[in-house]
């Protein structure tokens, strides 16, 4: 009996992944170094927390899953393509859902941070009820892009958390955008996330809204 070999199927090739660029491999070490900042704060105890950062061919990097973010070097990131598929090999963080849908929403966001700070983990705690906190009249409120003057007010959403990564991403959908509110948000019980146009301006913000929050836990007015 005479077999057939059936020819095989031309193996489908993945197109060659960008070499990092000098700028992209300065952003990464940028948020090392954020990061390991904040752990000094003791704003990612164990290993809580996420950062992200886009490079110039719209992949970014992210922290791996489990990792302490307190001693993160360049192992500890990973690097995903625009749509959050994982490029190269490992388990980013389960949260990285949340930066596609930041930069998404924001094509000139180039950095997400994701930090579990005492202050805004409880305020994610008292405030989930209202929804947001409002910030008035804080000289700090300049600190955020856009803003020029203190005379304003500026909410920071809150939203209930939700283990499901997409049901938690369309609780957050209708709060970004929004004129008035802060390039942030909170996560019940689950700390704050924020961003900007690079990793300088992400940590600002996020610096300038633990500033905030913790103000609005200790005014006894």
């Amino acid at each position: 009996m005479t077999v057939k070999c059936l020819p095989k199927k031309p193996m489908q090739s993945r197109p060659p992944i960008p070499a990092m660029t000098q700028e992209d491999e300065q952003r990464a070490d940028a948020l090392i170094a954020c990061a390991r900042d904040f752990g000094q704060r003791g704003w990612t105890p164990a290993t809580s927390g996420n950062y992200s950062v886009r490079l110039d061919d719209g992949s970014f990097l992210i922290t791996r899953s489990g990792g302490d973010k307190r001693r993160l070097d360049r192992a500890g990131l990973m690097r995903l393509d625009a749509a959050g598929n994982a490029i190269d090999p490992g388990r980013s963080s389960a949260e990285a859902g949340l930066h596609v849908q930041i930069y998404r929403e924001y094509p000139e966001v180039r950095a997400v941070l994701h930090v579990h700070s005492p202050h805004a983990t409880v305020a994610s705690r008292q405030y989930e009820a209202a929804g947001a906190l409002r910030f008035r009249n804080y000289e700090l409120l300049k600190a955020f892009e856009g803003v020029i003057g203190h005379d304003v007010e500026i909410e920071l959403p809150v939203v209930a958390n939700e283990q499901d990564i997409d049901r938690l991403a369309a609780t957050i959908r209708p709060r970004l955008g929004q004129q008035g509110t802060a390039p942030g948000y909170l996560i019940a019980g689950h700390g704050a996330y924020a961003w900007g146009r690079s990793v300088a301006d992400a940590a600002r913000h996020m610096e300038a809204l633990d500033f905030l929050i913790q103000c609005e836990l200790t005014d006894t007015r």
